[in-house]
């Protein structure tokens, strides 16, 4: 694996010391498990908007929409 050079304030590594050594943890794991975590709800967030995105657009490309009273009715009759 290729090595990388996180530089951290004194306070912030002291900080990151004693959370990973409460938790039975070196600090480097500890910073690889924060990284992780952080990158996989990046991902889930950015899969999130684009979902969301998705009917924007085509709604853009097609101009077809539904009236909300129209929906509503639609729904509430299913059930």
């Amino acid at each position: 694996m290729p090595a990388t050079t996180l530089k951290l304030s004194t306070q912030l590594k002291k900080r990151v010391t004693c959370i990973a050594e409460q938790r039975g943890k070196s600090p480097h794991a500890f910073m690889l498990e924060a990284i992780e975590e952080q990158t996989a709800l990046a991902e889930k967030r950015a899969e999130f908007v684009a979902a969301a995105l998705a009917p924007r657009k085509n709604f853009e490309r097609t101009g077809q929409a539904y009236d909300f009273d129209d929906v509503r009715r639609y729904i509430l009759a299913r059930y």
